[in-house]
């Protein structure tokens, strides 16, 4: 509670009115929620606290023992864990990741970002009609597409390659991203593309050194996006990829599990704590793009 006090000066002026502050209860009612939500997050990181802590004991302690912590840290399932299978170090599937990830990315980025650069600025005929469809693909689930498409690529004979996987990105086949960029680029004022056109610049000088600029926060929501879902991917990866040499990171922590014999659970935890490494490191890096460009766009749309 805010309690005052009343101080005479010396000379017989008008009393002085020090305020005082105490506890109130709104402060007890923040302090609260916060502890709440602390436990609450502590509740939902305690998996991923496990994990990490269970990389660093030794095999026969990881499910037998009770204590969370390890009784003799050992980097052994590290050790073991990145010399990988069936002679392909798990440093390879690290390098097939990330050339999965860069492709669908450029992919993404540019075809996605020309389209909603049409979706948004350009007039042509049925625009709403196509816009509508694009829309709909959204509420496509993707397990209804998978037969198609494995029809078609297998055809292509593009079966255990990299070609579905990134050559569909550069066709702005994820609508999700057109969605998002359409909805910031009708954000940026039209005074500014008039201008350009006044002095002499076309659609596509207009799309590159205008629009991509200034949707640099929704390009780099896209570019996040991409790499989280093109990281985590295990379906898609496995549905189209079979040879070792080809496997992902997703595929080539699913190698340390058999289950006709004996699992190795240190060095597949060991190694999922090294794949969690470049998804946090993006994320905190790149957070405030990230929520600029979702909130931006919803906002501005």
């Amino acid at each position: 509670m805010e309690t005052y006090k009343s101080n005479i000066d010396m000379t017989g002026n008008k009393p002085l009115k020090r305020r005082t502050k105490g506890i109130t209860t709104k402060n007890v009612k923040n302090l609260l929620i916060h502890i709440f939500i602390i436990l609450v997050g502590i509740l939902m990181l305690y998996p991923l606290l496990w994990m990490v802590s269970s990389s660093f004991k030794e095999q026969t302690e990881i499910f037998s023992g009770i204590s969370f912590f390890p009784s003799e840290a050992t980097f052994e399932n590290y050790t073991e864990g990145w010399a990988g299978l069936s002679g392909v170090t798990f440093g390879k599937f690290f390098l097939n990741t990330f050339f999965i990830v860069t492709i669908g990315i450029i992919g993404n980025v540019l075809s996605c970002s020309m389209a909603a650069y049409a979706f948004s600025r350009l007039n042509f005929s049925f625009k709403k009609f196509w816009f509508a469809i694009m829309l709909i693909t959204l509420m496509l689930p993707f397990h209804v597409t998978i037969i198609p498409q494995y029809i078609i690529f297998n055809s292509f004979d593009w079966v255990n390659t990299y070609l579905p996987l990134t050559l569909p990105k550069f066709f702005a086949v994820e609508g999700f991203f057109i969605f998002l960029l359409v909805q910031f680029m009708r954000g940026i004022p039209g005074e500014l593309e008039q201008a350009a056109e006044i002095d002499g610049c076309g659609p596509i000088r207009v799309y590159w050194n205008l629009m991509l600029p200034l949707a640099l926060p929704a390009l780099v929501t896209t570019m996040i996006f991409t790499f989280i879902w093109t990281w985590n991917d295990f379906f898609g990866q496995l549905l189209y990829i079979s040879n070792i040499d080809l496997y992902t990171v997703a595929l080539g922590l699913r190698m340390f599990l058999d289950a006709a014999g004996q699992s190795s659970w240190g060095a597949m935890f060991a190694m999922s704590t090294l794949t969690l490494i470049p998804l946090f490191a993006i994320f905190i890096f790149f957070q405030r793009f990230l929520i600029e460009g979702i909130t931006t766009g919803g906002v501005k749309g």
